[in-house]
């Protein structure tokens, strides 16, 4: 299949979050990682399994967690407006 994968798939409520996760030694390494390539084949990997796991009037969006050692995780949300 073409288009990347996705790591993390969450629900809160009617939001469903398709979550790209990066752990680098720093948080602008983490921030690298995630270029706009990257991204769309996310998107992609959340468009084919939107399918699965979207329901009639939920909110979809594509979210980013960086995880660098000593730091607290950061969580982007929405981070695709392709």
């Amino acid at each position: 299949m073409h288009g990347g994968e996705v790591d993390l798939v969450a629900r809160r409520g009617k939001v469903l979050a398709f979550i790209e996760v990066k752990a680098r030694a720093s948080e602008d390494g983490a921030a690298m990682a995630l270029d706009e390539y990257r991204l769309r084949r996310v998107a992609a990997a959340a468009e084919r399994l939107a399918v699965r796991y979207l329901r009639p009037g939920d909110d979809m969006r594509i979210d980013a967690i960086f995880l660098v050692p000593g730091k607290w995780p950061r969580h982007l949300t929405n981070i695709w407006h392709g």
